[in-house]
């Protein structure tokens, strides 16, 4: 936070759209960017020196990738939310994008009002995801090795719990608070249900229950 504005990293190799989205977000009092980067190997340098509450983080960029960065950005220890924004909606690059610690994944081609509506939703500590996407990881589900209602079966109380909560896009802090449990104890149920469920991430087990809720 800087002056009670949630700071945040635009992480982009096109100068015009960088421009473009600092000034949408300046209007907003709650936000900042204090931060724009034109490579992946930029970025994660500053990602270590600055510490942002948020990186919105481009895809495909010459050098080291969007994924290659986000690779290395959670490897080395950056805690930030990181968000993907970018023009790619394969399931490839979506579930890679989650699998290697994405905090949400939104399209440009979205209304510059909703991204600016799932930035602040991400600072919060949650579900940043454009909608069609919810489709496209839908299609990475159809062949289960068990049944998801088996799956689900195998979840203790306090694992639905805060399966539930953190499909609202709640981090382990607001998680923790919400249980009244310690943070690790939310880290330990996040990292359990992920297994019992064969998922990668939070995101994807966000994605998945949801899908499993629209069935209902």
């Amino acid at each position: 936070m800087s002056n009670g504005k949630s700071t945040i990293m635009i992480v982009d190799d096109h100068p015009l759209f960088r421009k473009g989205l600092q000034r949408f977000i300046a209007y907003e009092e709650d936000l900042e960017v204090t931060k724009e980067c034109h490579s992946g190997a930029e970025a994660l340098e500053s990602a270590l020196q600055d510490d942002p509450d948020l990186i919105l983080l481009d895809l495909n960029m010459q050098g080291m990738d969007g994924l290659e960065t986000l690779r290395q950005m959670r490897a080395k220890g950056v805690t930030a939310r990181i968000v993907m924004l970018t023009v790619s909606d394969t399931e490839e690059d979506v579930l890679t994008a989650m699998q290697y610690g994405a905090d949400g994944y939104l399209l440009k081609d979205m209304e510059p009002e909703d991204i600016v509506a799932n930035i602040k939703q991400a600072v919060l500590g949650k579900l940043a995801l454009s909608d069609r996407l919810t489709q496209v990881l839908a299609q990475s589900w159809h062949k289960p090795k068990t049944t998801e209602s088996d799956k689900l079966s195998t979840l203790t109380d306090r694992e639905h719990q805060t399966l539930l909560l953190l499909s609202q896009g709640m981090s382990n802090k607001l998680i923790a608070e919400k249980m009244k449990i310690s943070e690790a104890t939310a880290k330990v149920h996040v990292k359990n249900l992920l297994k019992k469920l064969e998922l990668h991430s939070r995101l994807e087990a966000a994605a998945w229950l949801m899908k499993q809720q629209s069935k209902s």
